[in-house]
């Protein structure tokens, strides 16, 4: 079979996830290893779709987030694949390599070719800002390093208010620290605008993941293979 384009990946990945289709099965009929499909998978999840279309397999990791998830991990926070999915990492294999590094008393330095350094810094925001920020990472496939950039805050931030909201609603991302406003004296209006903002771009996400398994395939020609 001819080598898949990024497009192609992206259905597939799209396809496991939403529980279209095994990945056993998948990497069978694309006849690749269920390994390398499951590596897609990871990427996709800690990247979004532009971990999956960039043809450069470089990125560019701050000491400082490298250090914050080798530590995560040796404190049990998550797993290699969890930790990668929280701060960005294409891939276990790299996230092992600092681990390496880090319990051999090697310095973790800023690393790689590509891209612009995620802060790893938060920076403080308004309630307002939060919400447009978690609008922004629903309607962009729950891409934390792209979200991160673009308003210039920390992925853990970006990750952080993301789940809070998906746990506990949009009330969770007031800021209830110092002499800001507390969230019970929140208007009706203003909880009420918020929560449809959000909801509109979860609306807006599902409609674009339907429009883009029916034109991928429409494209395939109603088959669940791609032709070779």
């Amino acid at each position: 079979m001819e080598k898949l384009i990024p497009s192609e990946k992206i259905y597939w990945v799209q396809r496991y996830l939403s529980g279209e289709d095994s990945a056993r099965h998948i990497a069978e009929s694309l006849h690749v290893n269920a390994t390398a499909f499951l590596q897609w998978v990871r990427i996709y999840q800690s990247l979004g779709e532009a971990g999956l279309l960039s043809k450069s397999q470089n990125s560019k990791y701050a000491a400082e987030l490298k250090r914050v998830a080798v530590q995560d991990y040796l404190s049990g926070v998550d797993s290699l694949s969890g930790i990668c999915k929280k701060y960005g990492i294409r891939s276990r294999t790299q996230l092992q390599k600092w681990i390496l590094k880090y319990n051999g008393h090697e310095q973790l330095k800023t690393s790689g070719t590509g891209g612009r350094i995620t802060m790893t810094k938060g920076r403080r925001t308004s309630y307002d800002e939060r919400i447009e920020i978690v609008k922004y990472c629903i309607e962009h496939q729950n891409n934390y390093m792209e979200t991160a950039q673009k308003f210039q805050v920390s992925y853990q931030q970006v990750y952080s208010w993301l789940n809070k909201y998906e746990q506990k609603g949009v009330e969770s991302l007031q800021d209830k620290r110092g002499r800001r406003r507390p969230e019970n004296e929140m208007s009706d209006l203003e909880k009420l605008h918020a929560k449809n903002t959000l909801l509109e771009a979860q609306n807006r996400r599902l409609q674009m993941e339907n429009d883009f398994l029916k034109n991928s395939t429409k494209s395939k020609g109603g088959g669940s293979k791609p032709s070779p």
